[in-house]
């Protein structure tokens, strides 16, 4: 057996088409969704991710400006700025790009997005209403994985799940969002003990663990979902995931390729969230 790849890369075009469809609805009705991006320092990789979230957006027609600060800036001048952006009509999402410098309290900088315009789903209030299943804006990665799963016609109920990896940013909500389907959800994380037993059990695995070369084929169950979150970039430059891909293909009856799999969902969910954000607010059905 040999697995067939989930390209996220060509559903992301095609949802990305859509938008811009919606983006055009918005314009006349008098509304341009705009998204706020805020860097704090000077990170090369955070740098990159911001100018892929701006180039998405110039795709589907959303408007979005960037907001940079230097590494030393206060706490206090990043709240102030999220004050800002949360009292400006123009912007419907706001996302603050991590990681941020130590000496800022994440956990407070998040709590003062608007809910509303809080995108990203990192908000309490966003993460709460996960667990009951009416989230406002689910978290984007998790996001894009369900989508995924669904258009690919992968059947979710009554599955084996296991994921690998226990981040409030991906582990965590994946496995509500899985549960919400009606699987069987197992989390492992770094204190699991003999990960390839939860592992070789799941008929669908999703890895965010952020380790290269985690998982390997002895450790996949024959005829397994493999959904390859991870994103790292090894000493010769080469980009690869938390799967070991040569090996897991082997097994895998479907898997997302790194790169060309989750990363391009990601980003259109940031941009889909935009979107519903902004028609909520022009009174368009969101769909």
């Amino acid at each position: 057996m040999t697995a067939q790849l989930i390209n996220g890369l060509a559903l992301a075009h095609r949802l990305r088409a859509t938008m811009r469809e919606r983006a055009e609805k918005l314009s006349q009705a008098g509304y341009r969704a705009g998204l706020a991006v805020v860097l704090v320092g000077d990170d090369p990789a955070s740098a990159v991710y911001v100018r892929n979230k701006l180039r998405a957006c110039e795709e589907c027609g959303v408007g979005s400006q960037s907001y940079i600060l230097p590494g030393y800036a206060t706490e206090g001048e990043v709240l102030d700025l999220i004050d800002r952006l949360n009292a400006d009509d123009s912007v419907h999402g706001i996302l603050v790009q991590l990681p941020l410098p130590p000496h800022i309290n994440v956990r407070r900088v998040i709590e003062s997005i608007d809910v509303c315009k809080d995108v990203d789903g990192f908000h309490l209030y966003n993460v709460g209403a996960l667990v009951l299943g009416q989230s406002v804006f689910p978290p984007c990665t998790p996001y894009g994985v369900q989508l995924l799963l669904e258009t690919t016609g992968i059947e979710v109920a009554g599955k084996n799940a296991v994921v690998v990896g226990a981040s409030n940013i991906v582990g965590k909500p994946m496995a509500l969002m899985l549960l919400q389907k009606e699987a069987t959800v197992s989390i492992c994380h770094v204190r699991t003990r003999d990960l390839a037993q939860f592992t070789i059990l799941a008929d669908i695995l999703i890895v965010a663990a952020g380790k290269p070369g985690l998982i390997t084929g002895p450790m996949v169950k024959q005829g397994a979902v493999v959904i390859d979150v991870g994103i790292n970039r090894l000493p010769n430059g080469n980009i690869v995931g938390d799967v070991d891909f040569e090996s897991v293909r082997e097994r895998a009856a479907w898997l997302t390729p790194v790169p060309g799999g989750v990363g391009p969902m990601t980003v259109t969910m940031l941009i889909e969230n935009t979107l519903r954000s902004a028609e909520r607010v022009a009174g368009l059905a969101v769909t």
